[in-house]
């Protein structure tokens, strides 16, 4: 186990509560701020800093395979709150790339999972 590994851990539990919660009645716009500033984000983040700064953190297999759920767990739910339906199957490594490029979460949102559709 890395020393990631309890904050993936509870990275996991927290993306397990939010999908039991989901409540398509909140605010769209509001609930998936939420899971990408408060979810999505901090899985993508967290890869990312372990990942730079000079020392590459090797993480277990285990470990990816729960931070890869959580974050694709909150990019359903933030599409969910769309009313769009997917199953994402991101890795956490196009996700970190991206955000490195775009430096915001909902671009990275909105890039990988097309919610919303983009406008012309």
């Amino acid at each position: 186990m890395s020393r990631y590994g309890p904050r993936i851990a509870a990275l996991e539990r927290r993306a397990e509560r939010d999908r039991e919660s989901f409540d398509p009645d909140v605010t769209p716009e509001r609930a998936a701020a939420d899971y990408l500033r408060e979810g999505a984000g901090q899985a993508i983040w967290l890869y990312v800093e372990a990942r730079t700064g000079g020392r590459l953190v090797p993480f277990s297999e285990a470990e990816l395979t729960a931070l890869r759920e959580s974050m694709n767990t909150w990019l359903e739910l933030y599409a969910r709150s769309y009313g769009v339906s997917l199953e994402a199957e991101f890795t956490v490594r196009e996700a970190a790339e991206l955000l490195l490029e775009t430096r915001n979460v909902h671009d990275v949102a909105q890039l990988l999972t097309d919610v919303p559709e983009r406008r012309p």
